[in-house]
């Protein structure tokens, strides 16, 4: 991984191999950023993503493995009590241009990923809500 930092924005570039929310978190810690945007595109050859049933308040994962181009990685980096804490969710496109997709919970890079994280001024942390069952943004 390789990234450059022009005021309030990184361009990162993410190597064959590397696990891209391992990635995002070392430039997120280093840079002490507390509150970004983050978007990418490339290409993965592992990944998990899952869907949320909000009716049982559980997370369901898909694993898939081959050749995927990153169609959209999207999220946030911001805070939870007081800690690094990320909310990505990723789309992958098969050589049939079938597209998968959901929360990424883990993703390796099969040739580059390219990323741009859009830094913002201020801070907001998430709490867990009982009610719906996920870690929500908390404005107080």
């Amino acid at each position: 991984m390789d990234y450059r930092r022009f005021d309030n924005t990184i361009v990162a570039r993410i190597d064959k191999g590397e696990e891209i929310l391992a990635a995002i978190e070392a430039i997120a810690v280093r840079e002490n950023i507390r509150l970004a945007g983050v978007q990418a595109l490339g290409a993965v050859d592992r990944f998990t993503v899952g869907v949320f049933k909000t009716a049982e308040k559980t997370y369901y994962a898909n694993e898939f493995e081959g050749s995927f181009e990153i169609v959209s990685l999207t999220g946030t980096i911001n805070t939870m009590n007081g800690a690094f804490y990320t909310h990505i969710h990723m789309s992958a496109g098969n050589d049939k241009g079938e597209v998968f997709g959901g929360h990424l919970n883990k993703a390796f890079v099969s040739a580059t990923c390219e990323m741009v994280i859009t830094i913002l001024d201020g801070t907001v942390d998430r709490q867990f809500s009982e009610e719906i069952g996920l870690n929500l943004l908390k404005f107080d």
